[in-house]
Order: C-alpha cells, then structure tokens, then sequence
C-alpha cells in the first residue's frame, strides 16, 4: 500500500535566502494527524486554519527545508495551497469519485477517476 506521494507546486514556497522550493512528499493522514489539528487552539479560533496545521502535519517533505512548518503553509501562494488542499482530499479519501472527461486530441469523453489517488506508475 502506497502511503506517500509526490507532488511539484505550481508555483513553489520561497524560502528566507530566495531558494525556491517545489517539489515535495505527502504521506497519508492519521487519525492523530486529524485530532490534533482539530485541537489546535489556532483551529479553535479560527477554522480556516486548519488547513494550514494539517498540511503541515502530513508534507514530509518540500525542496530541501528541514521541515514544514505551519509558518511555510501559511507563507504559500494561494495557487500552492488550494493544490495542496486538493491532493490531501485525494489521497485521503475513501470515496472513489469519477468526473466527465474529453480527450483533447480525438474528442473522446471518459471518465477519469479523481480519487482516491491512485499510486504513481513506476
């Protein structure tokens, strides 16, 4: 079972010394990583950031950081947290859920399947 997953931001965290960071490793949440977000007084005063606590829970790693703090959440491009916020709910969730597709090239309508992730071909 795969518990980890790659991603590159769209746009990248840009660090104190202007290093850009972008590519990075999402691990599955646990329950624990969910309950103590939710206990967060930051959370508890304010829901919208409880985004910010469990990304920077479950990102085990982006660029070459020593870690991922909520600081970095907070200080990504609203592009990079919607995209991140997008991956959690896709590797996270237990519903598979399908969307209407178009093959750009022959025209072809499909469904693609958005989640669960499924893991990357090797």
């Amino acid at each position: 079972m795969q518990t980890e997953f790659d991603f590159v931001l769209p746009r990248g965290f840009i660090d104190a010394e202007g290093n850009l960071h972008r590519v990075g490793r999402m691990r599955l949440s646990q329950a624990v990583d969910e309950i103590a977000a939710v206990g967060d007084p930051r959370v508890q005063e304010n829901d919208a950031y409880l985004p910010v606590i469990l990304l920077s829970r479950v990102i085990v790693q982006l660029g070459t950081l020593n870690q991922v703090t909520p600081q970095v959440i907070e200080s990504l491009f609203s592009a990079d947290l919607a995209y991140l916020e997008d991956i959690y709910l896709r590797i996270n969730s237990h519903e598979t859920t399908l969307v209407d597709a178009v093959c750009p090239q022959c025209g072809r309508h499909f469904h693609l399947q958005v989640a669960p992730l499924a893991p990357m071909a090797d």
